[in-house]
Parts: structure tokens; sequence; C-alpha cells
């Protein structure tokens, strides 16, 4: 008996077309396709898959024009729409054959990741700024041999796929709580549909053939913690509705929906409760021949994980094929990367098809209808590259009310306002040349409006560290978007980037410490392909990092006797003592060894050299309001030229605010080498406001309370994996963002 005969005698039915895991996410009663109209309705003046909304609503409301369709009618076009998809996939598949052949003859002449040089580059590069790679692993991995830039990128990656660290694991089940299993309403019963997953605190992510439309919405529900616990019980599942009249888009061509899930205004946003995924636009997350993890409910089933036997095969424009010994399915579930970022949106099986682009069965035989699915040779998966739907999202004709909704997944979407403005006009001075090189010219700050907030106040945004040769515009923008994030959540209106003060001292700060270096430190660039080493420099600045690093490390709690040891690494500082206590701090915290020295070998610098910072505080000073009141929000090194400049700035400006984040300042070796010395507020603060994570490194002497004197308002907050330290993160707390808003709309 074939699964369709199986199927109508059970009162269920099976989609042909579909891999089993579709089959089992579009089980319907076999009354369901009764109807066989499948035919657009002619009045409707929008395709389902437009991503743009009708005349008069950015709700995406196309369906409102239109003839209220058969209720049966969305399950249909659910299941024609699948097979579809799957027919495109087998295409795709097809075309993609010259890449994958090229691909495993690489991989079986023992290349580990046949990919192009520039995506390995971008690839460890990514690995290294995210520590998503264990770094005491890499420096182990790379020092017996010498390696060109392309090999060391390989190794990187490698030692990324070999070894994890503990938190693989918890960081998994962080991001599993964000997924969710979707189903359907029918007949009296409540079907599986298919997978879907947080983007946002409000918004849901699943496939354009789960979710095709607002009429199939209405039908749905979604269920969080539809799973098992430590003990293979149960857990209690938490069903909520979905809102498709508050925020809804698809697209067919890449089969992808967002719709916003309902919550009670007295609620938390679903986000706030159960998780969600920062989707990132930028390249680097994943190479051919690494391991994708997929989470989702195949067959309707509670959640699953499926973490190895899967690897990339083929990157295509828009999207990923990636083959797996596991069940396949899982449609509307994200694919990750072993650092537990999402790649893909899974949303179809890959059948193997003869040169006519008929479906085979296993035994090679042409696939019929009545063959079951079952009977279907599938060969590979494929998803949807994340990257393509968020470029696809930004070029949407969208207003103020969805951008504001789609700007809350993050600085990384390339979302948010800043994203699509345009670039800056540049302004540059000249610094001294470093000995053998040409002087280079450098950038300097940007100046807000003078008509900004009623003119009575200014918000000057302090960077830290390691922003050389970047765009301080840019930068303007990606701070503004992280307060904007937290500056919605908290009800406040948000700011335009150009009304804030950007003073910007990259530059300054890489070619003044150069000149000390005598030329030895490599761009960030070449220090990203590498381990992140930057060269050498004077013993009295190795002797203050080692000074900051052991009194992190103590503040941690690392006992003494394991402080000792005198194992060197070619001419870095990763000797020694040293070298475990970054271990040790790495281990404690979330950030990586190789990001944890640099960030406090900088603030060395800083606090060493006074003609560092006697350049550094001169430039931040060329960027700066002359009157009136000052807001001052400031990150990481930022913090201490922040605390220095605060004494410099002209008595007609008054500090209403100053913000501190990811701060240094609770360290005695920092506070103690201030312009005055010591851990004493300065008066002409009026309020001081500090945000710090508990497992960012550079905050490790929070909170500041404990060691300095007056009026200091602490806020510990938690940010998301692998972003401890990022200033973003720390702007898109609501509590943060409220205060710097009720100060500058006061």
């Amino acid at each position: 008996m074939s699964t369709t005969e199986v199927g109508a005698v059970l009162g269920f039915i099976t989609p042909p077309g579909c891999s089993p895991a579709h089959r089992s996410q579009s089980r319907r009663p076999a009354s369901a396709y009764a109807s066989r109209d499948f035919r657009r309705q002619p009045d409707c003046t929008l395709s389902c898959c437009a991503l743009r909304p009708c005349p008069g609503s950015w709700k995406g409301r196309h369906m409102s024009t239109a003839k209220r369709r058969d209720p049966m009618s969305a399950v249909l076009r659910t299941r024609m729409e699948l097979e579809r998809q799957t027919q495109a996939a087998a295409k795709r598949y097809r075309g993609a054959s010259f890449e994958r052949q090229a691909a495993e003859k690489r991989l079986e002449a023992g290349t580990r990741f046949p990919d192009s040089p520039e995506a390995l580059a971008a690839r460890a590069r990514r690995l290294l700024d995210r520590g998503g790679v264990p770094a005491a692993a890499v420096v182990e991995s790379i020092r017996p041999d010498v390696l060109d830039v392309p090999d060391a990128n390989e190794r990187i990656i490698g030692v990324s796929k070999d070894l994890q660290a503990w938190s693989f694991l918890p960081r998994g089940i962080r991001a599993g709580g964000s997924i969710a299993r979707i189903s359907v309403r029918e007949n009296g019963r409540e079907l599986p549909l298919g997978t879907g997953f947080l983007v946002s605190p409000r918004l849901l992510m699943t496939n354009h053939h789960v979710l095709p439309d607002q009429e199939s919405v209405q039908a749905c529900f979604v269920e969080f913690n539809a799973q098992v616990t430590a003990d293979n019980t149960p857990d209690a599942a938490v069903r909520l509705e979905l809102d498709s009249g508050a925020f809804f888009l698809t697209d067919e061509h890449l089969d992808f929906t967002l719709v916003q899930i309902a919550a009670d205004a007295d609620s938390p946003a679903p986000g706030e409760r159960f998780g969600w995924n920062r989707l990132s636009v930028q390249t680097g997350k994943l190479v051919i021949g690494e391991p994708v993890n997929v989470i989702g409910h195949p067959m309707g089933r509670l959640k699953e994980i499926a973490v190895r036997d899967n690897a990339l095969q083929v990157r295509l424009d828009d999207f990923l094929h990636y083959k797996t010994d596991t069940e396949p399915g899982n449609s509307g579930s994200p694919v990750f990367n072993d650092q537990w970022e999402v790649v893909a949106l899974h949303h179809s099986g890959v059948p193997k098809t003869d040169d006519q682009g008929r479906t085979l069965r296993k035994d090679g035989q042409i696939w019929q209808r009545g063959d079951g699915d079952d009977a279907i040779d599938y060969v590979s998966n494929e998803g949807v590259r994340v990257s393509s739907i968020l470029k696809h999202l930004a070029a949407a004709p969208l207003g103020p009310g969805p951008r504001t909704l789609l700007a809350e997944m993050g600085a990384d979407s390339g979302l948010h306002s800043g994203a699509v403005l345009p670039g800056p006009i540049e302004t540059r001075a000249h610094v001294p040349a470093v000995p053998g090189r040409e002087a280079l010219a450098v950038r300097l700050g940007i100046a807000g409006r003078s008509s900004a907030f009623d003119r009575k106040h200014s918000l000057v945004f302090l960077h830290g560290r390691r922003q050389e040769n970047k765009d301080p515009e840019v930068l303007r923008r990606k701070w503004s978007a992280g307060l904007n994030e937290g500056l919605t959540l908290a009800g406040i209106t948000t700011v335009d980037p150009e009304d804030i003060w950007f003073p910007y001292y990259g530059d300054v700060l890489i070619q003044s410490i150069s000149r000390h270096e005598a030329g030895s430190r490599p761009s960030a660039e070449a220090a990203d392909e590498a381990t992140g080493e930057v060269g050498a420099f004077d013993p009295g600045v190795a002797a203050m990092l080692s000074q900051l690093v052991a009194e992190a490390a103590e503040k941690e709690g690392m006992p003494q006797e394991e402080q000792l040891g005198t194992e060197g690494f070619g001419g870095a500082v990763l000797v020694g003592a040293l070298r475990r206590q970054l271990a040790w701090l790495a281990a404690k915290t979330d950030l990586d060894e190789v990001t944890i020295e640099a960030i406090l070998r900088d603030v060395a610098a800083y606090l060493k050299y006074p003609d560092v910072r006697e350049a550094v505080l001169d430039c931040v000073l060329t960027t700066m309001p002359s009157t009136g009141k000052v807001t001052l929000v400031t990150h990481s090194l930022g913090t201490v030229v922040g605390m220095d400049l605060i004494h410099r700035l002209p008595p007609e400006l008054e500090i209403e605010l100053l913000v501190t984040t990811g701060s240094p300042l609770g360290m005695d070796a920092v506070y103690n080498r201030l312009l005055p010395p010591g851990p004493n507020r300065p008066d002409r603060v009026a309020h001081w406001f500090n945000a710090w994570c508990p497992t960012d490194t550079v905050a490790i002497g929070c909170p500041l309370k404990k060691v300095w004197t007056g009026e200091l308002t602490d806020l510990a907050v938690a940010n998301s994996r692998d972003r401890a330290h990022n200033i973003e993160e720390y702007l898109a707390h609501a509590e943060v963002a409220a205060k710097i808003g009720s100060t500058i709309f006061a």
C-alpha cells in the first residue's frame, strides 16, 4: 500500500514532492484536499510573495482586497508551494554541480576547507574577533610551523572545528530556547506545520511555504519549550499566538516570512523571555567543509538537534547546500555554525533528479506520486542565506513603523537607520611619520547638529580602542543603532545619528603608539588574519600590561599558585604567569585571551606614554561642544580617556551625565594613573551611570561603587554570547538607554 493510500485510511495525506520532514510537518486531513482550485484570486493586486505593503498599509495586508478563500485553501497553497520550493532547490543543486564536484576533489586531495582564500580569511578574522575559537588552542596549533597567511587561516578554522570550549553546550541551549514549533488549527485538530525562531524581541522567522500569507497565520500558533528536559521528561510548553496584523513580511523566492508574535501589554516581549538570535549581514560565518547545526521540530516532534555529520557543500548567491546524515526537514529551522550564529534558514530537502529534472527514487527509477516520499533519494539540504534575507529586508520600501521593528534585530543586521544613509564627509589631520614610514593622514571626529535636543543639550559618544582605519560616520551610526534599539524598548523617542557628536581618535592612537614600537606593529587587518598579535613594545608597557592582567585575574578569583610558569611564545608577551592569567580570564569570562591581551595592552600604552595620552586628548578636544549641557557616553578605553578629558573641558560645559560601559576604571592600576590620580568622582559631573557585564573581562573591576567615591549608579547587564564587551549590546539595554534618553530629552 502506498503512502498516499495509507494516509487516506488514517485520515491523513502526504504532500508529494517534499522531503520526509517536510512530509511530516505538512500532514493534513484528507478532506483538506477536496478542493482543487489552486488559482490565484483575480482581484488580489499583489502576489503573496511581495515584500512590500499593499497600497495604504505597511502591514502587508495584500489579502484585504482579495475574495475570502475557502478555509482549506491556505493548507493547499502551503502544500503546492512546498513542492515548488523542492523542485527549485533540485534545479539549483544541478546547476551547482561543477562547484560541488570541484570542492569534493579538493576534499579528497586533503584540503579541509575547499573555499576561496578570501572566504577563509574572512572566516578566520571573524573567529578571532568574536572569540569563536579558543585562543590558547590557536597558539598551540600554529606555533610549531612557519605558515603563510592562507595556511594559518585554515589552521585557525580547523581548530574551531575540532575543539569546542565548554560554553559550546550552554550556548547551544540558549540558542535553542528561541526556537518554536508552528502548528495550525484545522477541523478541530492541531497539526504541526513547521519550525520558527525569534530574530528580535518580537519577530519570528520561518519559511514562506509554512506561513505564506496573513490568512494562513490566523489559524496558527507557536509553542516554545516544546522539548524534553535534562531528565528526558516533557517540558512545560508555552503557547503564544501570532499577530500578522501588527507585522507581516514574506518573500517567495527566498522562502522566508517574518511575523510578529502577539504579547500582552503587561508581559515581557517573547525575545526577552526565550532569547532571540542576532542575525548578521556580515561575511565570514561559514566556509565550505565546516559543519552546521540544525535545531527544529522534524516530523512535528519535540525539539531535536543535529550537531554533527553535517557539512557545507556549496555556497550560492542566496542559498547554501549542506549534506546531512540525519533526518531531513525542519522547515523554518535556523541553521547554525559552531559558534551558534545563524547562517541560513532551512527550507527544503534536495531530491536527486535526472537530466530532465524528474525526481528519482532510491532505486534509481523515476518517482511517481503513489510511491510515497520515503522512496525519494534525497542528496542534500538547502537553506536560505541569512545575509541575503537581511539585504532583501534592507532594500524593502517600508515606513517608520516597520523599520523600527526591524531595527530591533540589532546593529549587525544592517537594518538600523544608519545602514541606509549616505557616507561621511571626512575630516583628516596629519600625524608625524613613524621612522621608516610615510606620514599618514588620519580622520577626525564628526560634530553633531547645533539644533539637536532643542539646542539645550549635546550627546557625545567616545569610543574605545582598535577603531583605527574605520569610518567615524559608520561608527556613529552603529552606536546610534544600539542606543535606538534600547530607546525603543524603553518607549522613548529615538535619536538621529546626525545629532550626536562623535570624537574620533582611532588613527591617532594607533599611530602614536606605533612611534614607540618602531614600526613593528602591523595593520589591524594583518593582525586579524593571524592571531591578533600586533608586535613588540617596550618593557615598561609590558610590565604595566602584566600588572593589569594580574590584577584582573586576582579579582576573578585565580589562586596565586596557579599564576606560576615560564613558557614563552615567540616575541609576544604571552609568557609565564601572564599567559596563565590570560587563560584563566578567558575561561571565566566571554572574551578570548588574544582579545583580553590586546585591549589591556592599549590601555597600558595610553597610561604609560605621556605623548600618546596628549595626542589622544588633543584629538578628542577638536570635536567637542564648547558650551551647554553634555551627556558623555564612553566605552572601554574611552572611559579612561573620558575621565582624563573631563578635567580639560572648558568650564562653560556642564557634564549633566557621564555614562561608562565596559570600563576598566575599577582597577587600581588604571585609576591610580589618571590625571589626576585616584578613584575620586569629578565634582563637575552631575550624575554618573556605569553599566557593566559580568562576563566582560575589561569590566572586571566593577561594580565601580566598591572603589570610587561620590554619587554613582552601577547596573549589571547580561550581554549576548560572544558580545560581552560590545558597545551596541550595552546601549541596547532598555535601562541604559532610558538613562540617556531621560537626560537628553528632559
